[in-house]
C-alpha cells in the first residue's frame, strides 16, 4: 500500500524495513574502489578468503573473549544465508527446531527449507518479551534437533540474560541439541549486556554463531555475513557454500576486513542515534492515551501496543498508511506473543520520525472518536 501511494507521488514515511539512513563507512567504500582497481574480481575460496576469516575470528575473540581458529569461520551472503546454511547442515526432514517467538520473519521458511518443523516458545510482553524457558524444556521431544534464537531479538529488542542463556545451554547439553545464535544486533545494546552463548560451559562444541555487518556497520546492501562453529560443522558449511553461493565477492571481502579492523564495535554514531530515537519515539507514543510501547533493550525497532484501540494490528496499520501515509509493520506474523503489536523501524532521520509520531497520534485520536460514536 505504501509503495502504491509513493508511485502516485503521495508523501509516505516507510518504517517497516530494517534499513538505515546512515551511509556505509567511507573507508569501506574506498576499500572497494582500491580492490577493484587492482583486479580483485576473480573467484576466491567458497568459505571466504583467509584475510576476512581471520578478521572475523579476531573480531569474535575481541568481543566475546573466545579464541577461535579462522577455519571455524564461513563467510556468507549476509546473515540470512548463514541461517539457511546452518539449517541445511543441522536439520533433517521431520526434525523439530525450537524458536522463541516473536521470531524474525524468515525463520519459518529457513527451517522449512531444510525439512524441519518449528516449535514456537512463548516470549510474552508481560515477560519483557523474554522466553519462558520452562516451556522450552517441556516442548523438547524425541525429534527435537536444535534451538534457533536471536539475541538481541528482532523484532522485540530483548537482550537475553546470561542466566537465561545458561539455562538454555543446559537444556542443549542435557538433550544433545544444537544452538544457532543470531547475533546481528550485538553492537546495538542499550540496556543489559550481550552474551554470546558460545562462551558458556559446554556450548562451544554445539553452537553456531551468526554475525553480519548489515546492522552494526550500516552495510545492509553489501550482504556480508558469517557463521562460526566447531571445525567439523564449518567443514560441512563450506561444502554448502560451494553448492549455494560459491563464495562472496572478493572486493567486498576486502572492504569487510577494513570495516572490522577500523570499526571493531560497529559505528558508534549508530548506537547513539538509535538510542536517542528510541527514547524520543517512546516518549511521544506514551503521550497518546490509548497507545503504549515496549522500550527495546537493543536493536533498531520499537514495538507499539495498539490493543487498547480496539483494532487488530493489521487494521490499525492499514488505516495508518491509507489515511496518514505512515507504514509500520503488524507484528502478528512474528509469533503469537506479538499479537496486537506493530514494529516501528528507527532507521529514518529524526525529523521524519517526529513527523511519523505526529501522524500516528492524529490517526489514533481519530480512531478513538470513531469508536466513541459507534
Amino acid at each position: 500500500m505504501a509503495a502504491e501511494k509513493r508511485a502516485r507521488g503521495e508523501p509516505v514515511i516507510l518504517l517497516t524495513v530494517g534499513n538505515s539512513d546512515f551511509t556505509s563507512p567511507k573507508p569501506t567504500v574506498a576499500a572497494v574502489h582500491d580492490s577493484l582497481a587492482v583486479g580483485r574480481t576473480h573467484y576466491g575460496p567458497s568459505a571466504g578468503g583467509r584475510p576476512i576469516r581471520e578478521a572475523i575470528a579476531q573480531w569474535h575473540a575481541r568481543n566475546t573473549g573466545q579464541a577461535i581458529d579462522a577455519d571455524q569461520v564461513i563467510v556468507t551472503i549476509g546473515a540470512q544465508n548463514a541461517l539457511l546454511t546452518a539449517a541445511l547442515c543441522l536439520v533433517e526432514p521431520g526434525d523439530q527446531v525450537m524458536v522463541p517467538e516473536p521470531m524474525y520473519a524468515t525463520y519459518p521458511g529457513t527451517i522449512a527449507a531444510a525439512g524441519g518443523e518449528i516449535i514456537g516458545i512463548r516470549s510474552p510482553a508481560e515477560n519483557r518479551f523474554h522466553p519462558l524457558i520452562n516451556e522450552m524444556e517441556t516442548a523438547i521431544g524425541p525429534r527435537t534437533r536444535a534451538i534457533f534464537l536471536a539475541t538481541p531479538n528482532n523484532p522485540t529488542g530483548a537482550v537475553y540474560t546470561q542466566e537465561e542463556l545458561s539455562a538454555i545451554g543446559a537444556l542443549c547439553c542435557k538433550h544433545d541439541l544444537w544452538l544457532v545464535s543470531d547475533e546481528v544486533y550485538s553492537e546495538l545494546v542499550y540496556e543489559g549486556r550481550h552474551v554470546s552463548p558460545s562462551v558458556l560451559a559446554g556450548m562451544a562444541e554445539r553452537t553456531i554463531t551468526i554475525g553480519s555487518l548489515s546492522k552494526s556497520h550500516a552495510m545492509p546492501g553489501w550482504r556480508l555475513g558469517w557463521m562460526i562453529g566447531p571445525q567439523e560443522l564449518a567443514n560441512h558449511a563450506g561444502h554448502v557454500a560451494i553448492c549455494s553461493t560459491y563464495g562472496a565477492p572478493t572486493f567486498l571481502q576486502d572492504a569487510a576486513v577494513v570495516a572490522l579492523e577500523q570499526f571493531p564495535h560497529g559505528l558508534p554514531e549508530l548506537q547513539t542515534a538509535y538510542r536517542r530515537r528510541r527514547d524520543r519515539l517512546c516518549d511521544l507514543i506514551e503521550a497518546v492515551p490509548v497507545l503504549s510501547c515496549h522500550r527495546p533493550e537493543a536493536g533498531m525497532f520499537v514495538m507499539l501496543d495498539v490493543r487498547s484501540t480496539g483494532l487488530s494490528a493489521y487494521d490499525f496499520a492499514r488505516g495508518l498508511v491509507l489515511e496518514e501515509g505512515v507504514a509500520i509493520l503488524p507484528a502478528d506474523a512474528f509469533g503469537d506473543s506479538a499479537a496486537g503489536y506493530l514494529r516501528i523501524s528507527l532507521g529514518v532521520g529524526d525529523s521524519e520520525l517526529d513527523e511519523a509520531a505526529a501522524r500516528l497520534s492524529r490517526y489514533t485520536e481519530r480512531v478513538g472518536r470513531h469508536r466513541a460514536l459507534s
